[in-house]
């Protein structure tokens, strides 16, 4: 009997973390993201960028919440990583590398990210 009820125990914690769909590291990733992401909207005048640039990054900014949302992570914990995150990377110049980084990142860690990211973009304006 007590094998049976751990081994529902550990089921239930193993399926709980398959739901959850965001391992800690990928969320200190996304929320590192969204800071750069949010660094790159927010670009002093003079640095050099595409326009283009500022839009992917502010949608790839709403779909990572958005997924993050969808899999079950409280909004407010959310919100929080993505403010340490921003006044971590807020004000700093445009890292091309960690950008694209963060593309890669934003395509293999969300469902259809690409395309969700195209999608918002388009909503944009």
């Amino acid at each position: 009997m007590r094998k049976t009820t751990l081994v529902i125990l550990f089921t239930a914690l193993l399926s709980s973390t398959a739901i959850a769909g965001m391992s800690d590291s990928d969320k200190s990733k996304a929320w590192e993201c969204s800071g750069i992401y949010m660094a790159n909207y927010f670009l002093p005048s003079g640095e050099t960028f595409e326009y283009s640039m500022k839009e992917k990054s502010m949608a790839s900014v709403k779909v990572l919440k958005s997924y993050a949302l969808e899999i079950g992570i409280p909004e407010k914990e959310w919100d929080d990583g993505v403010n340490k995150a921003v006044d971590k990377f807020y004000g700093s110049k445009y890292d091309e590398a960690k950008t694209e980084a963060c593309h890669t990142f934003v395509n293999s860690a969300v469902p259809d990210g690409e395309e969700r990211v195209k999608k918002v973009v388009q909503t944009l304006y």
